[in-house]
C-alpha cells in the first residue's frame, strides 16, 4: 500500500461541475475525471465531485430565444448551490454558456477554469496561428471568444460560413445532445472542417464538449484537433492533484 492510500480519508480538493449542458456532456466529464484521477492516485480512489446538473430543457430555451439574461439567473443560482457545497474548483462543462458563467464568477472566491484557456494554451505550445471553431451558433459568432483566443493566445480564429454553421448547429442541438451519432453528420462535420482548412486554419477547436462523440483526431491526417473537453478536463485533474 502507497503512503497517499494508507491516509484516510485521503484529503483532496472538491471539484463543482456545472452540469446538464447536455447531459451526454457531463456524464463523459464524470467519467474521464475519475478514470483520470484514478490514473494518478491508484488504488480504488478517484475524485470528490459535486455536480449541479440543470435541465437542458431551460438551456436550449434560452439559448435559441436569445434570453442570455435568464440564462445568467439560471445558472448563477446553481453556482451559489456549488459555493453553499464549498467545492474547492468550478467548472462549467459547456462552450456556450461559459457566456454567462464567467461573468457570474466574477469577484467570487472559488476558482473558475475557463474551457477556453487549456484549449488556447494546448494550441500556443503546437504552434498554431490560425484555427477552425465549431461549435454552437453563439459560439461561433462569439466575439469575446474569438477575442480571448487572439488576445492571450495569439490564435486567430475562423469559422464556417453562414450555411455550414447553421448545419453544425443543427446537429449538436438535435442529434449530439442526445447521443445520437449520425454517419451522415460526420461526413457534414468533416466536410466543413476540411472546407475551413483549405481557408488556411491550420487545426480544428471542437469548441462544443459533445463534438468529440462525433469527430475526434483519428479522423484527420497531420491535421491538429484540439477537443475542448478533453483539455478542459486534464487542466481540472491538473488543478485537483496540485499542492
Amino acid at each position: 500500500m502507497n503512503e497517499i492510500s494508507s491516509q484516510r480519508p485521503l484529503r483532496q480538493k472538491t471539484i463543482g461541475i456545472l452540469g446538464g449542458m447536455s447531459n451526454q456532456a457531463t456524464g463523459e466529464y464524470y467519467r474521464m475525471l475519475n478514470e483520470q484521477l484514478n490514473q494518478h492516485l491508484g488504488g480504488w480512489d478517484n475524485g470528490e465531485i459535486i455536480i449541479a446538473s440543470v435541465n437542458f430543457g431551460n438551456i436550449q430555451s434560452f439559448v435559441r430565444e436569445d434570453r442570455w439574461d435568464e440564462a445568467a439567473a439560471y445558472l448563477e443560482d446553481k453556482i451559489l448551490r456549488l459555493e453553499a457545497a464549498r467545492v474547492d474548483v468550478i467548472a462549467c462543462v459547456s462552450n456556450t454558456m461559459h457566456r454567462v458563467v464567467e461573468p457570474a464568477m466574477v469577484g467570487r472566491t472559488t476558482p473558475f477554469i475557463h474551457i477556453a484557456d487549456p484549449t488556447g494554451e494546448a494550441i500556443r505550445k503546437a504552434g498554431i496561428g490560425r484555427v477552425a471553431l465549431l461549435g454552437t451558433m453563439p459560439v461561433m459568432q462569439s466575439e469575446a471568444l474569438r477575442k480571448r483566443y487572439r488576445e492571450k493566445f495569439g490564435v486567430e480564429v475562423i469559422v464556417p460560413n453562414e450555411t455550414d454553421k447553421e448545419i453544425v448547429d443543427r446537429i449538436i442541438f438535435d442529434e449530439l445532445v442526445r447521443g445520437d451519432l449520425r454517419p451522415e453528420s460526420k461526413a457534414e462535420y468533416l466536410r466543413v472542417v476540411e472546407a475551413l482548412r483549405a481557408e488556411g486554419a491550420e487545426g480544428v477547436i471542437l469548441g462544443c464538449t459533445e463534438i468529440f462523440l462525433l469527430i475526434n483526431q483519428s479522423d484527420f491526417r497531420d491535421f491538429p484537433v484540439f477537443d475542448t473537453t478533453a483539455l478542459h478536463i486534464q487542466a481540472i485533474v491538473d488543478f485537483a492533484l496540485a499542492k
